[in-house]
């Protein structure tokens, strides 16, 4: 797996050596000294043309790293945690990648990406700065015997929505799961049906909704510390 751009490449390198096997830059001065000593041998220096062709034509800012593919948790892991975050029929590797970092960063234990086949992990690495390193999505089609099994063990499961109460006033439960759902279509009717309760941001001006990775990060924000 390649993965591109200054900020993924550099939390790979520093924290995820592991997973190293080559990096390749177009100038050495890209990389800090120690990073050059510790990884000289594994090294490559490319010409931009090499660069812009190993990344799609992505802005990849002179490096690029190839790396083992990280593990993603097992259904038995994610249901030993207290906060989950489940995307339903999220796509855009922009918006997970964002929601992995915001996830990572205030605490969530598991995010899993539902109702999709597949996910570009590479982008979602480079779209969190490097966090799906250490928060790799778990990918499930049908996430239903998911949230039934977690259902049966004592998690509640809160969604957004435009018609949900107000988030600002809601305590949750320390076995929680947050479900967010896509921009255009929300959250879908079976997934919806598993919810227990459903919560909104209010808006101080009239104005629809939220970017979906904004809006997660407030729900994931309130959800990290209003626990009952």
């Amino acid at each position: 797996m390649i993965i591109y751009g200054k900020q993924a490449s550099l939390y790979a390198l520093t924290k995820h050596e592991e997973l190293v096997q080559k990096i390749y830059v177009t100038k050495t001065s890209i990389l800090p000294k120690e990073l050059l000593t510790k990884f000289g041998a594994k090294l490559k220096i490319i010409e931009n043309r090499w660069a812009q062709k190993m990344s799609h034509n992505g802005n990849h800012q002179g490096i690029l790293v190839e790396i083992d593919e990280p593990k993603a948790p097992q259904i038995e892991d994610i249901k030993n945690s207290n906060f989950i975050v489940i995307l339903d029929g999220l796509t855009d590797v922009g918006n997970i990648g964002a929601i992995v970092r915001t996830a990572y960063a205030l605490g969530v234990d598991a995010v899993v990406a539902s109702g999709i086949r597949q996910i570009n992990l590479s982008g979602v690495i480079r779209t969190s700065s490097g966090a799906a390193l250490d928060l790799v999505p778990l990918v499930l089609q049908n996430p239903l015997n998911l949230i039934n099994e977690l259902k049966q063990i004592g998690f509640k499961i809160y969604g957004a929505s435009l018609d949900g109460k107000p988030l600002q006033n809601a305590t949750f439960a320390k076995k929680r799961v947050l479900v967010m759902g896509s921009e255009n279509r929300g959250i879908s009717k079976r997934v919806n049906s598993k919810i227990d309760e459903s919560y909104k941001i209010e808006m101080k001006r009239d104005f629809d909704s939220l970017n979906v990775s904004a809006a997660a990060a407030i729900f994931i924000h309130r959800m990290g510390h209003a626990v009952e």
